[in-house]
């Protein structure tokens, strides 16, 4: 048995992962962290019948879990100290916030504005995308769980740019995200009676924290323009490619070729688009492919997931398995 700890585990993520955790064959869930619900159990927190008992971080220990999940908040001030003790404690980590996803701290201070605050655990970290990193996964002691937007846009993309299919490399990025990926804490524009019965943009251009890692995991300039629909769970991206004129779809498909094995990533059939139902409660990605001229090589690209399972806490067991030398999939299908 896996034995693991879970620190943030009344967020959103949090809780979606011990529900995952609780009905895995291969791991014990030792601890899972709270603050202001630390005494409690989970079920006093959620609609749930789970009673997870809900510990503050100081009656966490170290040395009886052998790896962690951080889900907590970007720019959380005790993220840092956390992982550099579980690491020298031997415990591996998955992590959730953005801290670990940029390789190259020079790219970090760009895109952040200050210095990366622990440079060697940045460059020590691996991006958290089995579909890409599979075998650096297995043997990582640090993995940073990739962003639900990024995944919407990096699976699709990636194989495109690999076969040398794309005439350019400036891609537009147009994503639709539910209210739940801005998290459990209190913020006025996902208020319920700031979202309902709307449709808004955010943070459109270049100006998303989530850009850099779509660039990096792709090779990719990307535009890209986020928006908060008024539903709690899912992600639909909508990328608009100029490809080589005249590539047909039988050559896109063999890009795709590379996903033929993959057990959680799907292209749908000709004539077919995902939408946010066929995704919500599951770990797959699904995506389509729409001829807009294809004689002058525009094509549409269509992308669903979830973005609290799939696009987080999914993710995050996945690669728990591989780390740990599980089955990928296990407790996952």
């Amino acid at each position: 048995m896996a034995r693991v700890g879970i620190y943030g585990a009344t967020g959103y993520t949090g809780f979606e992962l011990i529900k995952i955790l609780s009905r895995h064959p291969k791991v014990e869930i030792v601890f899972a962290t709270a603050r202001s619900a630390a005494g409690k159990r989970l079920s006093d927190v959620f609609p749930t019948t789970l009673d997870t008992p809900l510990v503050g971080v100081e009656q966490a220990d170290l040395a009886s879990v052998d790896l962690i999940f951080t889900c907590l908040p970007h720019n959380t001030p005790e993220l840092i100290p956390l992982v550099q003790s579980a690491l020298e404690a031997g415990v591996r980590v998955v992590d959730f916030s953005d801290t670990f996803r940029l390789d190259d701290p020079d790219s970090y201070a760009r895109w952040r504005g200050k210095p990366h605050p622990a440079p060697e655990l940045l460059t020590a970290a691996v991006y958290g995308l089995p579909e890409l990193h599979r075998e650096r996964i297995r043997s990582a002691r640090l993995v940073a769980n990739t962003g639900c937007y990024p995944l919407s846009a990096i699976l699709p993309l990636r194989p495109l740019a690999e076969a040398g299919l794309l005439a350019d490399r400036s891609v537009i990025v147009d994503s639709k995200s539910g209210v739940s990926g801005a998290g459990r804490s209190l913020a006025l524009k996902t208020h319920f009676g700031e979202a309902h019965e709307t449709f808004s943009a955010y943070n459109i251009g270049r100006t998303h924290r989530h850009l850099p890692e779509m660039e990096q995991e792709t090779g990719l300039h990307i535009i890209f323009s986020p928006h908060l629909l008024p539903v709690f769970r899912g992600i639909l991206s909508t990328m608009y490619v100029n490809l080589k004129p005249g590539t047909s779809r039988a050559e896109l498909e063999a890009a795709y070729a590379v996903y033929a094995g993959e057990p959680l990533v799907r292209l749908l059939e000709e004539g077919k688009l995902p939408e946010l139902r066929h995704v919500q409660n599951s770990n797959l990605l699904l995506f389509g492919l729409h001829p807009a001229e294809p004689e002058a090589g525009r094509w549409i690209i269509v992308s669903a997931l979830d973005n609290l399972l799939k696009g987080a806490s999914g993710q995050a067991v996945q690669n728990m398995n591989l780390m740990m030398g599980l089955e990928e999939t296990l407790g996952l299908l």
